[in-house]
């Protein structure tokens, strides 16, 4: 795809130009490893590196135009030079430009808070899909046009990234796209260029503030989302969280609500909950789903409400949630041929880990044991992991503190950092295996018949990373393997 540099320009925030607009650009980039001949490069400033550092490598590889903050020392007229306030802004919007504004092209929705947000955005192309939208994802778990799979890098892409792939979709026939937006990607303006149909809150609790520093300045990442919503746009958030009426304070998008609990827009009530699914009532209609726990009546009730919003029949919205298959990695369940379940879920904070196990303590008889396999990412929010710890084990019958993602950090330092969340009382009730491997096929040799496992944290992710370095590695193809050997005589 090619476009004109002054074009791509017009909404990017641009304070002075030196030099020619009149060029054709091939692609717009903020890597300079990877600028090539006709590229514009956007020196960008990071959390741990300037790109302003890399204009000179840029300039040797071919980049025709440098978009900065400030002009270099060297600046001279081999090239175009534009000023901006804010490179990261201004790339936004030209990228949205460049691929010709293809989220005015589509009926794009956005899922931000910290729970909930893949198993919505995956259940909501699934609705649509099934009642013959071609649809649209981007989600942690990995982009879809229609039902081809496009894997994932991040939750929301970079800029550049997320308009080619947009355009993609539109080029596909897509008229619908469901995507997470993260609390990075609103601190780093990667969706500035787009326009929203809706947006969707689903809940608030503690996560990511070894980025953002403290929870309010993480809670108003996610508020600033329906800040830049038009009033052409919806938006849904959950009553029953106290930050929920928050989000929406200063937004010029049209407010609805869903609830539990209270009064709301789009309400429901749990009629049954067990291992076998769901019954919700829903706005007085009974709907029976696969899905399980009262977190997942809550996805259910905003992917509802938010089809409705969207303009999907009732009928169409009530049949089509019966038919919805639980996100890949969230309460995944296996059953082996004696009786012992396991569940896997990407549960990776204190509130989703409690979720979880507060919704198999209301299925369970309590005359098993739920033995829970947990640890926590490296290089990653620390404050968390006691919590974690302490959640996990006053919830458990048995807890196995283990490595989950260490990345750069040195797993057991991980591990006791958990340990100190543990009260006193519990020490009986918790074991640490910090190889993961070894940790899952103890928790399967420890249990018995009728037993519950609980492996949180990674769900998904088919690897494990460790020094910088990704091995494969897949909690669930390690239970089947362990279950298949079960049933060998």
């Amino acid at each position: 795809m090619q476009a004109r540099l002054n074009d791509i320009l017009q909404d990017a925030a641009v304070k002075q130009i030196i030099g020619p607009t009149n060029l054709s650009v091939e692609r717009l980039v903020f890597d300079s490893r990877i600028v090539r001949q006709g590229d514009v490069f956007f020196a960008i400033r990071g959390t741990t590196s300037d790109g302003h550092q890399y204009i000179a490598n840029a300039l040797a590889q071919g980049a025709i135009a440098i978009v900065c903050e400030h002009l270099p020392e060297f600046a001279d007229s081999q090239c175009t030079w534009i000023l901006v306030e804010n490179s990261a802004y201004s790339l936004a919007k030209a990228a949205a430009a460049f691929y010709g504004h293809p989220s005015r092209k589509l009926k794009l929705t956005g899922v931000t808070g910290t729970n909930g947000k893949t198993t919505i955005a995956t259940l909501l192309h699934q609705l649509f899909d099934q009642a013959g939208y071609p649809s649209g994802l981007i989600s942690t778990i990995c982009n879809k046009i229609g039902r081809k799979i496009i894997p994932s890098t991040h939750t929301t892409p970079d800029p550049v990234s997320l308009n080619a792939l947009l355009s993609e979709m539109v080029e596909a026939g897509c008229s619908h796209v469901f995507m997470e937006v993260s609390s990075h990607a609103m601190t780093q303006m990667r969706t500035f260029g787009l326009q929203f149909a809706g947006a969707i809150f689903t809940n608030l609790t503690h996560d990511h503030l070894d980025y953002h520093g403290t929870f309010s300045a993480y809670r108003d990442a996610k508020k600033l989302f329906f800040d830049l919503l038009g009033s052409e746009s919806f938006a849904l958030v959950n009553a029953d969280d106290k930050n929920g009426l928050y989000m929406v304070q200063n937004t010029h998008a049209r407010v609805s609500t869903y609830s539990l609990n209270g009064t709301a827009t789009f309400k429901a009530k749990i009629l049954e909950n067990n291992f076998e699914g769901l019954i919700l009532n829903l706005d007085g209609n009974e709907v029976y789903t696969q899905l399980i726990g009262r977190f997942n009546a809550y996805n259910l009730t905003a992917i509802y409400g938010a089809a409705l919003l969207l303009g999907m029949e009732r009928e169409t919205v009530l049949r089509g949630l019966s038919l919805l298959q639980s996100a890949e990695g969230r309460f995944d369940q296996l059953r082996s041929t004696n009786g012992i379940t396991a569940i896997i879920d990407y549960a990776h904070t204190p509130d989703a880990l409690l979720n979880v196990l507060k919704t198999i303590g209301t299925i369970r008889t309590h005359n098993e044991q739920l033995i829970t396999v947990a640890g926590a990412g490296g290089n990653r929010d620390k404050t968390k992991r006691p919590e974690m710890a302490r959640v996990a084990v006053e919830n458990s019958n048995l807890l196995i503190l283990t490595s989950d993602n260490p990345r750069n950090e040195d797993p057991m330092a991980i591990i006791d950092d958990m340990r100190k969340g543990i009260p006193g009382e519990h020490f009986k009730k918790y074991i640490v295996i910090a190889d993961r491997r070894e940790a899952i096929k103890t928790a399967v040799m420890m249990a018995k018949p009728g037993d519950i496992i609980l492996i949180a944290g990674k769900g998904h992710e088919k690897y494990q990373e460790i020094k910088g370095v990704k091995f494969p590695f897949d909690d669930k193809e390690e239970v089947i393997q362990l279950f298949n050997h079960l049933q060998k005589p």
